[in-house]
């Protein structure tokens, strides 16, 4: 959901391997130091067949959140699978100017570059969500990062992409992400711009691409290689490589899923050529593009596109109507629109299935980001964020801090009475922590009103004062 803002000079890095490796082979070493002169520190991950002699493909793995040896843990089975080393910085921040976050990420890699031997133009980024945002605009900056690996993000900043300097793209998303529609518009841009790109489209519960998918964006990246002449072509992995893409395809063909299969042979076309001989997949694409389930899964698809689209709007007037005039009223509007989509979950239609977790993914980012801005502001509107808040408990009945933050500004506000609601609604969703609710900041008065430790006793029992008996 949030964009990227342009920046305005450019990091390259220039170190060369110089350091013996002491590092750990098939695990994590975590806590390295990226130089004497900052106190910033990374985790990297060696293949276990990893050796010296021998120079490796790297992915350093973007967190916005710091915390490398989680972010490399992520991806560790796929680079394990694929030959990859991982690195990933425990300083990086989404409270960090993204300036700031450029530089602490150029700092990694030259420590990584100087520690490790490299292969020359096989450096990439990787990251989930608005991290992958990140690594996705640090190819424009650091120009030795030859891809990017983008886990349910598109491109961070189109804006500022350059031409001159492409880098190859592989996205991965489930058709529920919310970012789905956004990835494959940026596919379009990317293709009109002549970067290398490939989108892995995928399905199932989990919004999180499996081990085998994320092993097959690093494949891509590899294949690519060859075909550039950066690596050697090795004929055994390339037939592997297309006998494993095809009986993808081929599988959702079967499961009746013409577009994934279309995705995916698309794909193949744009990494194995020049590699092998592309008549026969392309003639597979041609005659499934014709077929009456492609054409009618096609149209359905993009007749629900349309429709989130417009829903998509109604949403952003809407919230932003809501903020700028606190109109609390219209919260049983939200509250409808919720209900609406719970229904749509159930319909026999895939593609307005899909639609429906897209929606509801999109809204909660988009609150998300409206109670950042708010945060971010020198004037903090707790009149607009309490309201935020009480829509997100709308929007993510589960999310326990909306509930917990709505208390807090209410009783900031000493309007207790909506605190007690809302403790009371906290309460019934299964909430437990009892000791959270009792160091909830400006809850001081709160806590102590019989109101509030009935309300404890009653759900959770043990309230720290007595409940008078009236």
């Amino acid at each position: 959901m949030k964009k990227l803002l342009l920046l305005t000079f450019v990091l390259t890095s220039t170190a060369i391997f110089s350091q013996e490796l002491r590092l750990l082979r098939g695990a994590i070493s975590e806590n390295l130091v990226v130089n004497d002169s900052v106190n910033e520190t990374f985790s990297l991950y060696l293949p276990s067949n990893f050796e010296v002699n021998k120079a490796w493909p790297v992915a350093f793995v973007m967190d916005l959140k710091g915390k490398g040896k989680a972010a490399v843990s992520m991806l560790l089975g796929a680079a394990e699978q694929e030959g990859y080393v991982l690195a990933s910085s425990d300083n990086i921040s989404d409270s960090l100017s993204i300036s700031e976050n450029v530089l602490i990420a150029n700092r990694m890699f030259n420590s990584v570059i100087s520690t490790i031997p490299l292969a020359k133009n096989r450096m990439y980024t990787a990251g989930f969500g608005s991290s992958a945002m990140f690594a996705s605009i640090l190819p424009t900056f650091v120009r030795n990062i030859n891809g990017v690996i983008s886990i349910g993000a598109s491109v961070g900043n189109v804006e500022i992409l350059n031409p001159k300097q492409p880098f190859q793209f592989v996205g991965l998303v489930n058709r529920e992400d919310y970012n789905f529609t956004e990835m494959l518009n940026s596919r379009e841009l990317l293709n009109k711009l002549k970067f290398p790109n490939e989108l892995i489209v995928f399905d199932g519960d989990r919004m999180l691409p499996e081990g085998d998918l994320i092993a097959n964006a690093f494949r891509m990246l590899t294949l690519t290689s060859m075909a550039k002449g950066h690596l050697e072509k090795d004929s055994s992995l390339v037939a592997s490589s297309y006998d494993r893409f095809l009986t993808l395809a081929n599988s959702n063909i079967s499961k009746q899923k013409p577009l994934l299969a279309t995705y995916q042979l698309l794909d193949m076309e744009k990494i194995f050529n020049p590699l092998v001989d592309l008549d026969t997949l392309k003639a597979t694409q041609k005659t499934l593009r014709r077929s009456s389930n492609y054409r009618q899964a096609n149209r359905s698809q993009n007749s629900y596109f349309l429709k989130e689209s417009f829903t998509k709007e109604d949403y952003n007037y809407y919230l932003e109507e809501d903020i700028i005039t606190y109109n609390y009223a219209n919260l049983g509007w939200w509250n409808y629109q919720m209900q609406e989509l719970n229904k749509l979950d159930k319909s026999s239609n895939l593609y307005e299935r899909q639609m429906s977790s897209r929606l509801r993914g999109y809204i909660n980012a988009l609150v998300s980001d409206n109670i950042d801005f708010n945060y971010a502001e020198d004037v903090v509107d707790y009149e607009a964020l309490n309201l935020l808040h009480m829509l997100k408990t709308i929007t993510s009945p589960k999310d326990y801090n909306a509930y917990l933050e709505v208390i807090s500004i209410s009783s900031k506000m000493e309007d207790y009475g909506t605190a007690l609601f809302y403790l009371e609604e906290l309460l019934k969703t299964g909430y437990t922590d009892k000791s959270g609710l009792y160091s909830l900041e400006h809850t001081a008065l709160f806590r102590i009103m019989p109101e509030f430790n009935e309300m404890v006793e009653k759900y959770l029992k043990g309230a720290r004062y007595d409940v008078i008996e009236r």
